[in-house]
């Protein structure tokens, strides 16, 4: 069955270190290439990482990043397809969560002031339990 699961999150900066980190990043590199990379390994790592996840063969994870300047918040996204006889929705999860993990880890020279929030599920389809859409 195709399996479709979108997962969102967000990290919250002060104002000076949200500015710092579009205008100049971090010197140990790409922020966003670094974090999306991140968050693609972590979807594929989920069976070693969550206990009773099924391995799965997954065919697209899409990671996005949206910049909330009022907010200071940078929203993460992660899109996770699949064929498969379970769902995706721990893979979209996890890939949300650790590259919001990496861009804190990435941007902690600036100082610890970052909040990690609103990690939820978007959007799940397949399987018996049908479509969800928050």
């Amino acid at each position: 069955t195709p399996r479709k699961a979108i997962a969102e999150g967000s990290i919250t900066f002060t104002a000076k270190a949200f500015k710092i980190l579009i205008q100049e990043g971090s010197p140990k590199g790409d922020v966003f290439e670094t974090a999306k990379i991140a968050g693609i390994m972590a979807a594929k790592s989920v069976p070693g990482i969550i206990p009773l996840c099924h391995p799965l063969v997954l065919e697209k994870i899409k990671i996005n990043f949206e910049r909330l300047t009022t907010k200071n918040t940078i929203k993460v996204t992660a899109e996770v397809l699949c064929m498969g006889k379970t769902g995706v929705e721990m893979e979209a999860l996890t890939a949300v969560s650790v590259a919001c993990l990496t861009i804190y880890d990435m941007s902690k020279w600036m100082g610890q002031d970052m909040s990690i929030s609103n990690l939820r599920l978007i959007h799940k389809s397949g399987g018996k339990s049908g479509e969800y859409n928050r």
